[in-house]
């Protein structure tokens, strides 16, 4: 069908007004949510095109900012889909080349004096050793897909349910589903508590791990409890302790554990890990912790390209520092032999290769398996998962 230049120029209006009201203080999916409250009049389709014009100029990162928005967000379609109304008004000799692969159209654009790929991700000297950074960089024109998790009892259901309301889904391995970006699972109140959304990196993040009923295990970046949820499903006789910062975050956590139906007598703390907590834990020690580190979430970018333009370099070093900070607090609770997991939704070596030297060299942890789990070559996040187990040796201070 022949672009309507009319209503292109009117969803560009569209557009440069979102973009306009965003502030950058906080993530841009929550900004549309009330932005598209506060302008009732617009159609599905206008939302959907808003959202799709935003994140596809998002993608460009720090490239060809001094270039006029209309200008850069045409480059953005053009590499970010295969089909465009945009590009076919302002670009139509382009059109020819729409379809071809991300690598070939950025190398017509540079043809057109266009370097798309030198400020695309910032931060590439930072990244872990073993990301391959040219397909890294690239992923980030390409939206994830969606994953969930499914207990092998709901299976059944959560299958048949998705396959009569004409949701497209495909196994993946053991309880990982891929989905289509977008998929209005909310939608389905037959599998409400009979899933989790979570990341297919995510979900290998425990992958190797030997759960024994009994066990003590302390998740002690807890958030919302997804890692917890995956503890539960491999094990659900764990002696488990969650903890986080934040109180509200806690009561988040409880609301997930009960529409997951989840049985088990966990304990919950607030606990500031960059503080002495030695009063708050009457002397317990842990089988295992896990610590599922705040980070950059720089292995999520993809999701939210926003942070591509965003994100301050010297935050890494902050990210870093706390980390140290943390792991350093929860080592004094592992028992002797007792293990601990470290993960990251990052990509930066800070953050990961050289935390875990940290570890080593300051607290004697050996590892045993780990590193990056690549996500940019499957349409997933990245992420960083190391198992370390401790001496036996306690290590005090």
């Amino acid at each position: 069908m022949e672009a309507n230049p009319r209503r292109v120029e009117q969803q560009l209006r569209n557009f440069q007004r979102a973009l306009d009201a965003y502030n950058n203080t906080e993530p841009f999916a929550r900004f549309l949510t009330k932005f598209f409250k506060e302008n009732k009049q617009m159609g599905s389709s206008d939302r959907r095109m808003i959202s799709r014009l935003c994140y596809n100029i998002f993608r460009l990162g720090c490239s060809l900012q001094d270039l006029p928005t209309v200008d850069r967000l045409v480059i953005a379609e053009f590499l970010c889909e295969t089909q465009s109304a945009v590009v076919e008004c302002y670009k139509p000799d382009w059109i020819a080349n729409i379809s071809a692969s991300i690598a070939e159209k950025i190398f017509f654009l540079d043809t057109q004096g266009y370097d798309v790929r030198n400020r695309l991700f910032p931060f590439a000297s930072r990244l872990s050793p073993t990301i391959d950074t040219e397909q890294f960089v690239l992923s980030h024109l390409i939206q994830p897909d969606l994953f969930i998790r499914v207990p092998n009892n709901n299976k059944v259901v959560v299958e048949r349910e998705l396959v009569e309301h004409g949701v497209a889904f495909a196994p993946v391995f053991g309880n990982a589903y891929r989905l289509e970006n977008g998929s209005k699972l909310q939608n389905i109140k037959k599998i409400e508590g009979l899933y989790e959304v979570q990341d297919l990196s995510s979900q290998q993040s425990l992958e190797g791990l030997s759960l024994t009923p009994g066990e003590k295990w302390w998740d002690a970046c807890a958030a919302s409890g997804g890692k917890s949820l995956l503890l539960l499903d491999r094990c659900p006789l764990i002696d488990l302790l969650v903890s986080d910062i934040r109180q509200s975050v806690l009561r988040n956590l409880d609301e997930r554990f009960d529409k997951a139906k989840i049985k088990t007598n966990y304990r919950k703390k607030v606990l500031d890990l960059t503080q002495d907590i030695d009063h708050l834990m009457n002397g317990e020690t842990f089988d295992a912790i896990l610590v599922d580190a705040p980070c950059s979430g720089s292995g999520t970018w993809g999701r939210t390209p926003e942070m591509l333009s965003q994100f301050d370099e010297e935050r890494i070093q902050t990210f870093a520092s706390l980390q140290r900070q943390i792991v350093d607090t929860v080592v004094r609770y592992l028992k002797p032999q007792g293990i601990l997991v470290y993960i990251t939704c990052s990509v930066f070596e800070a953050e990961n290769e050289q935390l875990v030297r940290y570890l080593e060299d300051k607290h004697a942890l050996v590892v045993e398996e780990g590193g990056i789990i690549k996500g940019y070559n499957r349409k997933s996040d990245s992420m960083f998962a190391v198992r370390l187990r401790k001496p036996t040796h306690i290590y005090r201070e």
